[in-house]
């Protein structure tokens, strides 16, 4: 069954519009009588009737009302150095599938890519865009938030107070990831660092370390790419506190 975001329009109904309504109605061609879900990134969800098809959106009548146990319980945030070619839309649709509450694109000193202006908005439209199309995929109920391209010294004021900080870092030999999650609260946020395809400065590290308080980690003994190094990563913290597997 098809699924739009949404909104409550009166008791006992809700509302799609905008673009989901033109997918509804110029894609899918649906009619009034045709069952629907709906949902409002608050974590509810609708099941509903098309009752009516209008100029900007459909009516449908809500048929059930339910918060669906499909968000992970633990937030999990990438923070990703900017990279070539269409990687990080690959890691965002991924990563939404999996359970990412939100995605930071970080400007770094070796990234190959540098987005200002015009084109880091268009940029950022893009990744909300892809998004919000794996969470209606994998059947989620809430849409991670992509933030605008942040530079380092704003790092720290983008996500919840209290967030604690991963490092994955190919020159850490001492703390394994396993290892360090261990001494994390699954009730804060975590936000996992991931450089781009040159790495991190050392200057970074030391950054993100000191003013950021992260932990660094090993991922383990391979070298991985920068997308799979996200994935990887946040594939282990949310099987770690039970959200996969």
């Amino acid at each position: 069954m098809h699924r739009f975001r949404a909104v409550a329009h009166r008791e006992g109904f809700f509302y799609i519009t905008g673009q989901d309504y033109h997918h509804l109605t110029k894609v899918l061609r649906l009619q009034t009588g045709e069952k629907v879900y709906g949902f409002d990134n608050s974590g509810l969800q609708w099941l509903g009737v098309i009752e009516k098809l209008e100029k900007d959106g459909a009516l449908c009548r809500v048929v059930l009302e339910e918060y669906p146990e499909v968000e992970a319980k633990t937030k999990v945030y990438l923070v990703m150095g900017l990279a070539k070619g269409d990687k990080i839309d690959w890691v965002i649709q991924k990563a939404t599938e999996l359970g990412m509450a939100g995605f930071i694109p970080l400007r770094t000193h070796r990234a190959v890519k540098q987005l200002e202006g015009k084109k880091a908005e268009d940029r950022v439209s893009r990744w909300q865009r892809i998004a919000g199309e794996a969470v209606k995929q994998s059947r989620r109920v809430v849409e991670p938030k992509i933030e605008q391209i942040t530079d380092w010294h704003n790092l720290e004021f983008v996500l919840p107070q209290g967030t604690q900080w991963l490092l994955p870092y190919e020159h850490e030999k001492r703390y394994s990831f396993r290892h360090t999650l261990a001494g994390f609260n699954p009730e804060y946020p975590i936000a996992v660092l991931i450089g781009p395809e040159g790495g991190f400065s050392a200057e970074e590290i030391s950054q993100a370390q000191e003013k950021l308080g992260a932990r660094s980690v090993s991922l383990g003994s391979r070298i991985l790419r920068t997308e799979t190094a996200a994935i990887a990563a946040l594939t282990m913290v949310l099987t770690h506190f039970g959200d996969l597997g």
